[in-house]
């Protein structure tokens, strides 16, 4: 891979003169890419909130910048780096300026007064009052492409013709992206060279492959490398500025369309990019457009809470925003934007099982194997990575727990396609992974793997209580796994340790005490060395409660016999909610440990370590971000844990303290970002995070809606929990296997009617409510009477569409 080493000094100016003709100044009549997205939902933005990010995206490239069209340095992976242009595994501008010019006067436009996201592009407004114009700058990323496309339109609000000078200056920063080092990717200073006769410029890093481009279908009427407005980034780049000369009609309007091209591998392949682009930027627009609304469609959910419903229809779109295409590494989803722009074991582990629940099965199968192969390639073991950059460099060879998961995403997108060359594909790798995990991480042999799981916190590497749980649902999915590709023995032995686990988690782990599972299990020395830096950070975070009760804890811990091993809730960290988020806990401890789980809450959802905690257990509904200065999650209330408290509190038949849970999570949809959530509510962190997928829909899809497929038997059972809020709700073209299955339900005169179809009429589906919950049941109108299966009343059903109605 050509980007991945250095190359020394690859092009000379003759070269770049060579390849340059390619970029004519032919204008092309053009209509205005805004008439394509008008009447395309779209959400503005909050003012309060216009110098925070933004981001404009596409799977090749994507456009970070500020709502008020600035381009602030930002991000602290490569510190001040994360934002402007990316082309992965390159940066390709740090951002641009633009600037009107009339009668000697330059006019920046660097202060938008309203900020409009698309879910698929969006738009600043920059109004010049004293000019008497309009500026609207709208931007979109064709679908596998490498460029942007950036289209301003000038609206002229008087009666009289003007005549301006539109002056736009790109600002280089051809470098690469974290971990670049690790394969040779030096960055060096670019260089940028001007074609007199083609009126415009290209730039490459000196030292590499790495080119940027741009131009507009019209000839600029000079070049320089100087900007007229206030805009000095950081970095190695260089300045290329084009000045256009425009003529708006009176009351009318003129659009300027800019496309930005890039390549880290050639000058032919920036001019193959650039020149599609620019003759088809409409085209592409318009098939972006078509696949949002197929996306929009697809699991398309309808409920009277129009907040909640927006927000689930606009993460799928955030989803989308995510997937990062580096062809010589693979394609999937990343983790967030700005600060992790690149792919994550454990991220997609929770996020891919709600992008198969709402029908993504091509992202799905691509992120596995991209996970896959490079943890095969780095581990060979059957251990799941943990994080990688774009450039294919492997930062964490993998967590504890990423390998148990992984297992357990295999067969729920098993489940959820039936794909057979799937299973038997990955299967080997469980099997694998298993092994590692317990011979090679369970030291004491007592089927509880030593490391850190998904807590970050220095000194919680013993026996955590989240690997404990998703080792334990591993195993119990493998024993599935083994006995469909007929290793009945091995089937038995993984239900066997699944078991044992099962077991204990409800004693080892229980902590009556305190009311809930413990945060790991360790040894009195562990525990006092953890206590006191938890002590030092409740102190330092002002909250008495967790002083007194950690000093209380650890005269208790301190009366323990050395070495002794047992259950310690230090941290009230939310993993302690594990074992209800998998089912896995005991129903009276889990109904008890819920409860406990309530108290550490604020009004967007679950506090990531209890500790952290208000008093008033957090009534503050203020920015997060605010007044932080240096990168901390410390006190964050985060929608990972709060998706999965709202997925415990389903799995215990509590559906409205679970639609409780996405109406915090809800609270702060489009707070900073209009159609977006943040990782760390209401504002900080992620300006738009993966795993927001899995907190909405696996509640939504999988537990209130009730659909637990198994597409490799060609059934479905539909076992709903519909929140008592909601008198009509409906869930359509959800996607399972090559069948697509539509759910209604509604109150009608004191009946429940569920309304089934299916675009597979032999499908069979079994629709389960809980023995006696409904006394009286009808099929078409004619009374119909359910099986009994354990705790379920059970009516199976065969058909395109099926009505049944209980009471």
């Amino acid at each position: 891979m050509n980007f991945f080493r250095n190359c020394g000094s690859y092009l000379s100016s003759i070269m770049f003169l060579s390849v340059l003709f390619f970029f004519g100044c032919a204008q092309k009549k053009q209509g205005s890419l805004s008439q394509i997205v008008a009447g395309v939902d779209s959400l503005v933005g909050n003012p309060d909130y216009l110098s925070t990010p933004f981001a404009t995206a596409g799977d090749r490239v994507y456009m970070i910048g500020s709502q008020n069209g600035q381009f602030p340095d930002l991000g602290w992976h490569v510190t001040g780096e994360m934002g402007g242009i990316w082309d992965h595994p390159i940066k390709l501008l740090d951002g641009f300026t633009a600037a009107i010019l009339v009668d000697n006067k330059f006019y920046c436009l660097s202060d938008a007064t309203t900020f409009i996201n698309f879910p698929f592009a969006n738009k600043h407004i920059f109004e010049l009052t004293e000019l008497g114009i309009r500026v609207e700058r709208l931007q979109f990323v064709p679908d596998g492409k490498e460029a942007v496309v950036v289209e301003y339109t000038f609206h002229n609000k008087g009666n009289a013709e003007k005549i301006i000078e539109f002056e736009w200056t790109a600002f280089t920063d051809l470098r690469p992206t974290w971990l670049g080092e690790r394969t040779n990717m030096i960055d060096a200073t670019d260089k940028i060279v001007w074609d007199e006769t083609q009126k415009t410029w290209m730039a490459n890093d000196s030292l590499n492959p790495w080119f940027v481009t741009a131009g507009a279908p019209l000839a600029s009427s000079s070049f320089g490398k100087t900007s007229s407005c206030d805009y000095q980034p950081a970095g190695k780049g260089a300045k290329a500025s084009m000045i256009y000369a425009i003529t708006i009609p009176p009351d009318g309007s003129v659009s300027l369309p800019i496309t930005i091209a890039g390549s880290y591998q050639s000058p032919e392949n920036l001019k193959a990019t650039y020149t599609d682009v620019q003759e088809n930027a409409e085209k592409y627009l318009v098939a972006k457009k078509v696949r949002f609304e197929a996306l929009a469609n697809r699991t398309k959910l309808t409920i009277p809470d129009k907040a909640l419903q927006k927000a689930f229809e606009w993460v799928k779109y955030n989803t989308d925003w995510l997937i990062r295409d580096v062809p010589e590494v693979g394609r999937g989803l990343s983790a967030g934007l700005p600060d992790y722009p690149w792919w994550f074991g454990v991220d997609n582990e929770y996020t891919l099982q709600g992008a198969i629940a709402t029908g993504r099965v091509d992202l799905v199968l691509s992120t596995v194997e991209l996970i896959h192969s490079l943890s095969e390639k780095t581990n060979g073991n059957g251990r799941i990575l943990h994080e990688v950059s774009t450039n294919g460099t492997v930062f964490n060879p993998g967590n504890i727990n990423e390998t148990p998961q992984f297992a357990s995403l295999i067969w729920q997108v098993y489940q959820w396609t039936g794909n057979r060359k799937f299973l038997e594909k990955y299967y080997p790798t469980v099997k694998k992974g298993l092994k590692w995990l317990l011979e090679e991480n369970d030291k004491d042999e007592n089927l509880l793997p030593d490391g850190f799981g998904m807590m970050e916190i220095h000194g919680m590497n013993s026996e955590m209580v989240d690997v404990a749980v998703y080792t334990q649902k591993a195993f119990a999915d493998a024993a599935e796994m083994a006995l469909i590709l007929g290793e009945v023995e091995v089937a038995k032995r993984y239900k066997l340790v699944a078991d044992q686990l099962h077991t204990k988690i409800n004693t080892d782990f229980w902590v009556p005490e305190y009311n809930s599972f413990a945060d790991f299990i360790g040894t009195r020395e562990q525990a006092l060395y953890l206590l006191d830096d938890a002590i030092i950070r409740a102190d330092t975070l002002k909250k008495p409660w967790a002083v007194a009760e950690l000093k209380a804890t650890r005269k208790k811990i301190q009366i323990l016999a050395p070495g002794q091993k047992q259950g310690f809730v230090l941290h009230h960290n939310w993993v302690v909610n594990t074992p209800m988020e998998m089912g896995v806990a005991d129903t009276e401890k889990a109904l008890i440990a819920l409860k406990t789980g309530s108290q550490f809450v604020n009004p967007y959802g679950m506090f990531v370590t209890g500790i952290d905690r208000d008093e008033s257990a957090g009534k503050d509904v203020s920015s997060f971000a605010k007044g932080k200065k240096i990168f901390s999650y410390t006190g964050a209330v985060m929608t990972l844990p709060t998706g999965v408290q709202a997925i415990a509190e389903n799995n215990y038949g509590h559906p409205d303290e679970a639609l409780g849970y996405l109406k915090r999570i809800t609270r702060s949809f489009g707070y900073a970002l209009p159609g977006s959530i943040y990782e760390v509510s209401p504002d900080y962190g992620m300006m738009t995070q993966a795993w927001n997928l899995y907190s909405f829909a696996v509640p939504i899809v999988r537990q209130f809606f009730g659909i637990q497929p198994r597409a490799f038997e060609k059934t479905i059972r539909i076992q709903p929990q519909i929140p008592t809020s909601w008198q009509e709700a409906s869930l359509e073209n959800v996607l399972v296997g090559d069948n697509e299955l539509s759910i209604q339900f509604e109150v009608k005169n004191g009946q429940r009617q569920i309304t089934l179809s299916q675009t597979k009429p032999d499908w069979k589906m079994h629709l389960a409510f809980p023995k006696g919950k409904y006394t009286q049941w009808e099929l078409d109108g004619k009374p119909v009477k359910p099986a009994v299966e354990g705790d379920f009343e059970v009516l199976e059903l065969t058909g395109s569409k099926m009505v049944v109605r209980v009471k």
